[in-house]
Formats: structure tokens, sequence, C-alpha cells
């Protein structure tokens, strides 16, 4: 293989390494932190709606810093980007430690937000510091090779929260921690958000020891010598570009079905596992979180197979014949009310694998330096796992939609997100392949 269509040429290959390290380490922090809706929910004693606050601040964060972010990299380097989002992210982790001691919800979403501050400024450095890193004709097969990474930091942070969280917490569900006496109920309260801390407060170390590294480590520079922020002038360029103004559209709905399958699976199969297999809401949420983690294994699975078959097929093609998948499989996990419908969410995630970085890669295809602002607009659209996951909670809270159990019901939202997905990945193949 010729030296320029190398998908990583040698001389980046030690920066390649770090850097797709940092996609594994904000997969931890997305993957431990889903599971925490029903956590929380079940320590304050609040509805799903309640413990949906986790998610609203945690990707709130990533919609408020991304522009602030874009900025920042255009002034200096996406290195620099790098180590600000490590130092936020340590810094939110470790805000765990007081948010626990106080005992009260509101700490632990500000720690949260400033958590995933850092991961917005990681995420828009990282992507298109990625893509930088070799010829363009490679871009999108070596940013689906590194976000490939990012599936077994989730993988990490699902088997965290299942076996270092969610079988630890007291076992007991809402009727049953409503008829503590007040003092039993602060001690089983206080007890809980100790261990759910835990493993926050260790990976903020973990993250403070990647900081250093990358710090000390000699990594390439995107100077193009022009450190002009030509704000108003980029965005005109992005917003000229259909595939672009679309690509952040079908990124938005992409990132609040992925938050939402990988979230509401344990009210999913809790349902399932309480009704039909007779356990404790606590037991229930554990089992669900093992299917989660079967999802996430599947997940990383079809990463490696899709990133293969980009060699063959076209990327905006393979991004809709997966959405139609997620279609199908969403219909089943709708109507089906066994075991059955779980299955068919986990396979949900199969089709999930490739389209965050085909829809970014397909987005910022060409773009330049106005990738930097781009690359924020796409990072922004994580939006989208604030409000999306709400509505779903809001029709989960409903118990019973149509005669089906409304957590089933609720699945009608993620459907959506993909219908939008499959035509946007139409639309590539029809329309944008020679677009800008």
């Amino acid at each position: 293989m010729k030296q320029k269509d190398k998908v990583i040429p040698g001389e980046y290959l030690i920066p390649f390494i770090l850097i797709t390290s940092c996609f594994a380490l904000w997969g931890f922090a997305n993957d431990i932190t889903n599971p925490m809706v029903e956590a929380f929910s079940r320590i304050f004693n609040m509805g799903v709606g309640g413990g949906t606050w986790v998610q609203v601040v945690f990707y709130g964060g990533y919609g408020a810093m991304a522009f602030p972010a874009a900025f920042f990299i255009k002034r200096y380097t996406y290195k620099a980007g790098i180590l600000v989002g490590l130092g936020l992210y340590a810094t939110g982790a470790l805000l765990f430690i007081p948010a626990s001691a106080i005992g009260l919800y509101y700490p632990f979403l500000i720690a949260y937000f400033v958590m995933t501050c850092g991961l917005s400024f990681l995420e828009t450095s990282a992507n298109p510091y990625i893509l930088f890193m070799g010829p363009d004709s490679t871009a999108t097969r070596r940013l689906n090779f590194a976000q490939a990474f990012n599936p077994m930091g989730s993988l990490t942070g699902m088997f965290v929260a299942k076996n270092l969280i969610q079988a630890r917490l007291d076992p007991r569900g809402a009727a049953e921690r409503m008829d503590l006496s007040a003092a039993e109920f602060e001690k089983v309260k206080m007890s809980d958000l100790e261990i759910l801390s835990s493993p926050y407060i260790a990976i903020g170390g973990v993250i403070i020891v990647m900081f250093l590294i990358i710090l000390f480590v000699k990594m390439p520079k995107n100077d193009d010598s022009n450190h002009k922020i030509n704000f108003i002038g980029a965005v005109r360029n992005l917003l000229r570009v259909k595939r672009y103004r679309e690509g952040v559209v079908a990124q938005l709905f992409y990132v609040g079905a992925q938050i939402m399958c990988w979230t509401f699976i344990v009210q999913y199969g809790q349902r399932i596992f309480v009704e039909q297999f007779g356990m404790t809401p606590g037991e229930g949420a554990q089992k669900a979180q093992y299917y989660n983690i079967i999802a996430m294994s599947i997940f990383l699975v079809a990463r490696f197979v899709c990133t293969f078959l980009l060699k063959y097929i076209q990327p905006g093609k393979l991004l809709m014949i997966l959405a139609m998948g997620g279609i199908g499989l969403a219909f089943g996990t709708i109507f089906l009310q066994d075991i059955n419908g779980l299955y068919c969410l986990v396979g949900i995630s199969a089709c999930m694998s490739l389209m965050f970085p085909t829809i970014y890669g397909i987005a910022l295809r060409g773009m330049g330096e106005d990738a930097k602002f781009g690359a924020a607009g796409l990072i922004m659209s994580i939006v989208g796992g604030t409000f999306l996951p709400k509505l779903q909670a809001f029709i989960i809270d409903q118990e019973v939609v149509f005669n089906l159990p409304a957590v089933n019901v609720s699945f009608v939202v993620p459907l959506i997100c993909f219908l939008i997905i499959a035509v946007y990945g139409y639309r590539t193949v029809k329309f944008h392949l020679n677009e800008g």
C-alpha cells in the first residue's frame, strides 16, 4: 500500500494510539453513566423522569462547550484541546467526592456537567485530530477504526456499573424504600451514594495519568500559521453544504437513539424480569444491565465488521442499510412484550455501530480548516441526548399506553430517529456524493 493510501501513516502511529485511548476513556464515562438513571431514581426515590436529569446535564455539557472548544483549538492546537478536555474530565470525576459527602442530587448533576464539558473538549478535538493524521482518502476509515475503541471503554463502563455499582446497591425498590423511616432511608441513601461515587473517583485518577502522558509526548501540530478566528465565514461555508447541515441533524437523532437504547434497556428488561421472572427491581435492573453489556459487545464486533465493509460499500449506502435494520428491530422492541422484545433491543446495537463516525466523516469530508468549527457543530448535536431521553422517560412514566407497556411504546422515539438517519444515508448516496 502506498504511503498516501495508508489508514495510519507510520509517523502518526504513537499519537494515533494515545488519542484513540481517549475514545475509550469517554466511552467509559458515557456508559457507566447511562445505568445511573435507574440508580439515582432508586436512591433518591424519584420517577424515571427525575433520574433523566443525569442525561440532561451530562449531554447538555457537550452542547454548552462544543463551540468554545472549537474556538480554543482554532486559537491553539488539537493537543491543547485534548489536555483541557482531560483536565475538566478529571475535575468533574473528583467532584463526586464532595457530592457524595453532601448527599444531595444536585451536586452530582454539577459534577456530571463539569465532566462532560471536558468530554465535549475531548470529542471536538480528538475526532478531527484523527481525520488530520493521514490522507483524506482514508479519513472515514481511520475515524471508524479509532471509534472502534470507544465501545471498549463503554463495555468497561457497563461492567463497572453492573458489578461495582448496581450489584452492591441496596436492592429495595421505590415502594420498599418508602416504608423505611427517615433515618433508615438516609443511611441507605448515603451508603448507596458512596458505592456509586467510587468508580468515578477512580477514573479521575486514571485521567490525571493520561493527561501527564499526553502533556509530555510530542504530538503532530495542526498549525496552519493562521490563528485568526473567522467564525462567521466558517459557519457560512459550512451551511452552504447540504451534506453538513443534514449531517448535524442526523447526528443529533443518532446520539439520542443511542442513549435511549442503552439507557432504557434497563427499564425495559427490568419490567420483563420482575413481571415474568419474579425478580426484585434491583435484581431485574442487574439482569437487564447484563443484556446491555451483551448489546455493547455486539456493537463492538459490528464496528470492526462495518469498518471492514467500508472498503467495499459506500458509507452512505451502508448507513442507510443499517438504519433500516434499526427500524425493523425497533418495531420488534415495541410490539413483542416478552424476552424476544429484549433480544430485538439488544440487536439494535449492531445497527448503531457504524453510525456516529460515518455521519461525522460524511459531513466533514473535504472541509479543511472549516472542519474545526464543523466538528463543534457535530459534537453540539450530542444535545440530542438531553431532550429525546426526557421525551422517552415521559412516555415510560405513563406505565400503560394503547394497552401496551409504556416502556415498549416509548421505543417509537428511537424508531423515528433511525428513520431520519436512513433518509440521510439515502440522500448521501443520491445527492451528496459529489457535493462540496
